[in-house]
């Protein structure tokens, strides 16, 4: 494979000739089985970072440089990201900051997940042995932990532990999945929208602990305030469109429509015979699952709906089973319970129907989204 380390520079001339012979002399040495090559995104810097990096082109043919406008870190790896695809025929890309602070002796590690079948591997600052530096001021490693933190706990992925870092290698197919999204995201805010995407569109993704070391030589280009507002506005107003909009939005309108004629079914049959609320709520359910199932597959999740007539008929049978798995042991064993505990007098089984629908709510989310409808790229 073609894999291309990209280093993203601006002013960064005290340490860009560093990187690049540890990269050199110390790593592609040791990594046989590659097409090792260096692409400084360089945003025109005004220090000179750029004029070092041609002449020691004239010294190693693997490195290339792409020049171009600051208009920030996001915008400088989208374009050299489409600089290795398309003029160098990558196969990987990594990130990695020019100033050291990525330890550039981990790269074969990313290499063998990329190899065991990851397609976006982040390195990871937070567990597995992964740290920050020990010199850092605690105001800023409790900023550092909480940030991540937040984020995990906003998109509820917390198998990710590394959300904000900038080591990553991936696959060329992720970022050309990516690509025309990611354009909308100019500045730092560029590593955790790209990380948030390619794990809602299915890929794999993996990680490498390593020590992130403390800038030495030159100064660092976050601004804490903006950068902290930015990740904030981002990561709620995504989770909000992910919720109203994405799968949970719509499946939360298929179930209204499956509730509205389970009800409607409900009580006409509650008014019309003496049958126990529980066996009646099962009698009527059984509409309102198959109108759920034709429009989960047909929308809400459509991407992964089923093909062909033996595999609609296969996953509609599983999908009645698991309804039914819910709709008996949690919604009518719960309104059975209800009417054998207080009774059905009006309007307690409208009570008991909403608490119990409430409750087999997330069980099918669940059930449909890891099971059903299992996103597979």
């Amino acid at each position: 494979m073609k894999i291309v380390i990209i280093l993203a520079t601006y002013n960064e001339k005290e340490n860009i000739e560093k990187i690049i012979t540890i990269l050199e002399e110390e790593v592609f040495s040791k990594i046989k089985d590659h097409d090792m090559n260096i692409l400084v995104a360089d945003d025109n810097s005004p220090d000179g970072t750029g004029d070092i990096v041609r002449e020691l082109m004239k010294k190693w043919k693997n490195i290339d440089i792409s020049s171009g406008e600051k208009k920030g870190l996001g915008a400088a790896y989208v374009r050299a990201m489409t600089y290795a695809i398309e003029k160098l025929n990558a196969d990987i890309m990594f990130e990695m900051d020019a100033d050291l602070q990525h330890d550039p002796h981990k790269v074969a590690e990313f290499i063998k997940k990329i190899e065991e079948g990851y397609d976006m591997v982040v390195g990871n600052r937070y567990s597995d042995g992964g740290s920050i530096p020990g010199n850092w001021p605690l105001m800023r490693k409790i900023f550092s932990v909480v940030a991540n933190l937040f984020v995990r706990t906003v998109f509820t992925k917390f198998s990710i532990h590394d959300w904000t870092g900038g080591y990553r290698a991936l696959k060329k197919e992720v970022f050309l999945k990516e690509k025309a999204e990611l354009t909308n995201y100019k500045g730092y805010i560029f590593q955790i929208s790209f990380l948030h995407r390619a794990e809602m569109d299915g890929f794999k993704i993996g990680e490498v602990p390593f020590h992130f070391s403390d800038r030495t030589l030159g100064s660092s280009k976050i601004a804490p305030l903006n950068y902290i507002m930015d990740v904030v506005k981002y990561v709620l107003f995504s989770r909000a469109k992910e919720l109203l909009f994405g799968k949970f939005g719509k499946f939360l309108v298929v179930g209204g429509t499956g509730l509205v004629i389970q009800l409607i079914v409900y009580t006409l049959i509650i008014n019309a015979t003496k049958l126990p609320l529980g066996l009646s709520n099962l009698l009527s359910a059984q509409l309102a699952i198959f109108s759920n199932y034709n429009l989960n597959n047909l929308w809400t999740f459509k991407n992964e709906h089923s093909k062909g007539a033996i595999l609609y008929i296969g996953k509609m049978i599983i999908f009645f089973a698991t309804s039914n798995i819910g709709v008996f042991f949690i919604q009518s064993g719960l309104i059975q319970l209800g009417e054998i505990l207080f009774g059905r007098k009006f309007p307690l089984p409208y009570v008991y129907f909403v608490l119990a629908t409430g409750v087999l709510l997330i069980y099918n989310f669940t059930v449909y989204s890891k099971i059903i409808w299992k996103n597979k790229k």
